[in-house]
């Protein structure tokens, strides 16, 4: 009989080694389907998370992956702060932010917050109507701007922006609305400016640029370079002429780093396997960084060789594997 407990016991605390062994005792949580949060339909982030989440899908490791849109950079981080979302897209000064619990995330710093990729450079796009007479923001004082939806990235830009131009919120009328919205808000004279942070072209501005009279606003160059000592996450960037219809001109600008992220229990084979279906050429010869760069402009500028640039959180355990695979990291 005492042969019998002893061997029950065993029994038990291998079970117990297994647990602890296995994901679960880590809380580790290992999908087959993960989820990308992304923004606004009208802007960037959207339709290339419904590009990678087929891309993904079809590469035949094992997970499914599905878009969804959502409110942006802030909103996101919530998300993965919450364990609501698997993935999402954030901007990587939001992302630097949210890890460090600085100004919007201060008392609440998302911790688990882990990076997979840097994606694109996301520009920073203001356009006003044209008979609305602003050319510069200095000219901006007292009008209706759509400063992107609460909780985005655009709106911390519109706000970095705006103070570095002497204006904040009391000067202007600001409306918090996504890409489409603001733009649909100038198309119906209900707007006179708008900030957008995304890729460029963007879709919700190249339908306003085909079907109103408007013009870019160029950003002061001292204050562009004030703006990237103050905050290192920004670059000046030129949107060059033509861009868009009725674009004759380039336009001086900003940007900063679109980054795919997770959260830090997310099972790193389930991250290993997202982050090769982006990099890596499959059956049909194309990654999803392939399949990316032919179906959006923007997507060409989703290369391996870029995919650490301004990362300044976490790497995920199961995206750092693979980036030490291919020789990005040493």
């Amino acid at each position: 009989m005492k042969g019998k407990h002893e061997a029950r016991r065993i029994i038990l605390v291998a079970a117990a080694l297994t647990l602890l062994i296995g994901g679960e005792a880590t809380g580790a949580e290992s999908p087959t389907s993960i989820a990308i949060s992304t923004g606004g339909t009208g802007g960037t982030y959207y339709p290339l998370g419904a590009t990678l989440a087929q891309a993904i899908s079809e590469k035949g490791e094992g997970i499914s992956a599905t878009a969804q849109s959502g409110n942006a950079s802030v909103a996101n981080c919530n998300l993965i702060a919450r364990g609501d979302v698997e993935t999402a897209f954030v901007q990587n000064n939001v992302a630097d932010d949210a890890y460090k619990g600085r100004r919007m995330f201060e008392g609440h710093a998302v911790a688990n917050l882990r990076a997979i990729a840097a994606l694109y450079p996301e520009t920073i796009q203001v356009v006003a109507r044209k008979d609305a007479n602003v050319k510069n923001l200095s000219e901006a004082k007292g009008k209706i701007i759509a400063v992107g939806d609460k909780g985005s990235g655009t709106e911390v830009d519109t706000r970095n922006i705006l103070l570095l131009h002497n204006l904040t919120y009391d000067d202007i009328k600001p409306l918090y609305v996504n890409f489409g919205a603001a733009a649909q808000r100038l198309r119906d004279n209900q707007g006179d400016v708008l900030f957008t942070t995304a890729g460029y072209p963007t879709s919700s501005i190249i339908e306003l640029m085909a079907n109103k009279e408007c013009n870019f606003v160029n950003l002061d160059p001292e204050a562009v370079k004030e703006l990237c000592v103050k905050f290192p996450f920004y670059v000046p960037v030129t949107i060059p002429a033509s861009t868009y219809s009725r674009q004759t001109e380039p336009v001086n600008s900003v940007a900063t780093m679109a980054l795919w992220v997770t959260y830090s229990n997310l099972d790193s084979d389930v991250v290993y396997k997202v982050t090769k279906a982006l990099w890596s050429k499959g059956n049909k010869g194309e990654s999803g960084a392939d399949i990316l760069a032919r179906t959006h402009d923007q997507g060409k500028n989703i290369k391996l060789e870029t995919a650490l640039n301004g990362v300044t959180i976490p790497l995920h355990p199961g995206a750092e594997k693979f980036y030490r695979e291919v020789g990005l990291i040493k």
